[in-house]
């Protein structure tokens, strides 16, 4: 240990006290430290995580070594630097194994580390804010935390803060009035969902320019697909009405693959983008990914992280770090194959098709394509899918069609 304020004068008369959080399951904070000590003037404290944690120990190692006299052996043990805190809390440190009543479970207070304070004469006296604040701080649970934080920022002048607020925003509706206000709320909630979206070129002078296919797929990547591609390049009308029986690849592949062109080269690139969505529409289907490679061996590895990287959120489960394809990922994936698939149609493709492939409601679906500014249009449906039932056509066109907000925001019907 180090102390902040200075060197002790009789520091081997020192006891120390070290506390472990019992969250062992998390990879974080099963590591975490807290150091107490005491003299007689000051309680000092020191931890391994938060902001005032030292940087030597990441930045090296440390060991401890015990030497034996009578054997002339050492036995060396992994330690850890810690800078003590002088704890200035009016009063003396005190540590006690018993949780404090009212601090509610999981803030690590069984784990032995509660600050109270004690009088002149040893006596145990209550605990104060600051000193429950500070176990909060260190062992408290999220929420808890969160809690303490808007406690302490509500605190501060919140009176002078809302006589602030109310000005401003009586001065901004005065300026702009509530129809422009509520045209910049529509287009905030837009910009919320372009997060998800594509990059758009609004500036294109062409459709093929406004979702560029290097967005999509870069150079290396689309090199990758080519020999996964290949079966699907050479596959014959026999081979596509096997590939229906089975049903291996989604739908909208399989009609697609009835009309390759004839071309070598416009048949290979058709090929790789049927592969990729392919694969982009199973993935989507997928909510837990525990395998390195979940789309199989065949898949190359730069299209694995790809998808690793791009389409699922990190999550921890059980002490684990997971990859989960939560709802806006698979909001972002849709996002992705209509953009593809629109490449693959000329900028006009079956959105209902795709609708049924990601096992999506069409509102889900509708929104997402007017996010990505197409004019949707009702069409006649393929024969013999979902009952001839009537499709809906989505077509990216020059000039883009005005932005609006998003169809999430529909009244609430009343319940009668």
């Amino acid at each position: 240990v180090r102390f902040a304020n200075g060197r002790l004068r009789s520091p081997e008369s020192l006891r120390f006290t070290a506390y472990r959080s019992r969250d062992t399951a998390h990879p974080r904070k099963r590591q975490r430290r807290i150091l107490v000590s005491e003299t007689e003037r000051l309680c000092y404290v020191g931890h391994n995580f938060g902001s005032g944690v030292m940087r030597c120990n990441s930045l090296c190692r440390y060991f401890v070594g015990v030497l034996d006299k009578d054997s002339g052996q050492m036995e060396v043990y992994n330690a850890e630097m810690f800078n003590m805190q002088p704890l200035l809390s009016g009063g003396r440190c005190w540590v006690l194994p018993q949780p404090v009543p009212g601090l509610g479970r999981g803030c690590g207070m069984n784990d032995g580390v509660c600050a109270l304070s004690r009088d002149a004469q040893g006596a145990l006296m209550s605990v104060s804010p600051a000193q429950v604040d500070l176990c909060i701080e260190a062992f408290g649970t999220s929420k808890q935390k969160r809690a303490l934080s808007s406690r302490r920022m509500n605190a501060v002048g919140s009176d002078i803060v809302s006589t602030a607020v109310t000005k401003a925003a009586a001065n901004i509706i005065d300026a702009k009035g509530v129809t422009a206000l509520m045209q910049d709320a529509a287009q905030d909630d837009a910009q919320t969902i372009s997060a998800f979206l594509p990059p758009c070129h609004e500036d294109a002078d062409r459709p093929e320019h406004v979702y560029k296919f290097e967005d999509i797929l870069s150079p290396t990547e689309y090199e990758a697909l080519r020999v996964p591609a290949a079966a699907l390049a050479s596959a014959t009308l026999e081979d596509v009405a096997k590939k229906a029986e089975e049903r291996s690849h989604c739908s909208f592949v399989l009609e697609e693959l009835k009309f390759l062109p004839a071309d070598e080269k416009s048949r290979d690139h058709k090929a790789r983008c049927l592969w990729f969505l392919d694969t982009l529409i199973k993935f989507s289907h997928l909510k837990v990914i525990k395998k390195k490679h979940p789309m199989g061996p065949e898949c190359p590895h730069i299209i694995s992280r790809k998808l690793m990287k791009n389409f699922t959120s990190l999550t921890y489960n059980n002490g684990s770090v997971q990859n989960l394809v939560s709802a806006s990922m698979k909001a972002k994936i849709t996002a992705y194959v209509i953009v593809l698939a629109l490449h693959i149609n000329n900028f006009q493709t079956d959105l209902t098709v795709l609708q049924n492939d990601m096992k999506l409601q069409e509102s889900r679906i509708l929104d997402i394509a007017k996010a990505l500014r197409l004019k949707v249009s009702k069409a006649k449906g393929v024969l013999g899918l979902e009952n001839d039932q009537n499709h809906k056509l989505g077509t990216l066109s020059l000039p883009l069609p005005v932005q609006k907000a998003p169809a999430g925001q529909r009244k609430r019907k009343k319940m009668s």
